[in-house]
């Protein structure tokens, strides 16, 4: 199984939409639906025109894991829509982890110095995989002003990029 990850755009929205709202719904119980995540119907213009981007993981022309950054101040970013479809999670095919370097590398390479995220208490093994790559976890309040918050978020994250 061969491991392909480039940028995204509209094309893909069905694609996104059915890993996503599949992860969200049925593997994680989390009460959220596509009215409440207008972006995945406007990826372009939602990620790509502010400065961010989306990207895709595929496997043998399936989509099976996504990333995305908003860019939401002169040098600062947020990690948003970061899903691997539960048989392609783990070390064999380290998606998660490719994604995330992707991201990283393409905030370095546009002056993106501060990374943010919001995630969900119940996704522990999420948390886990932030820390170990050295994002720090801040509280709500001390958040920039201009952090995109989603509603259901309650665990944010933070990593300065050197």
């Amino acid at each position: 199984m061969k491991l392909q990850i480039q940028p995204i755009g509209n094309s893909y929205s069905e694609q996104a939409i059915d890993l996503i709202l599949t992860i969200q719904q049925k593997e994680f119980n989390i009460p959220i639906t596509i009215e409440d995540q207008p972006d995945l119907l406007h990826i372009e213009s939602f990620y790509r025109e502010g400065g961010g981007n989306f990207w895709g993981a595929f496997v043998a022309g399936e989509l099976v894991g996504s990333i995305a950054l908003i860019k939401f101040d002169e040098r600062a970013g947020a990690i948003r829509k970061m899903f691997v479809k539960k048989e392609f999670r783990g070390k064999e095919l380290n998606i998660a982890q490719n994604l995330l370097d992707i991201l990283i590398s393409f905030c370095r390479e546009n002056g993106i110095d501060d990374l943010y995220l919001g995630t969900i208490t119940v996704l522990k093994a999420a948390q886990r995989f932030y820390e170990r790559n050295h994002f720090v976890k801040v509280e709500k309040g001390n958040l920039p002003v201009k952090f995109p918050l989603m509603s259901a978020d309650d665990v944010f994250y933070h990593l300065n990029i050197d």
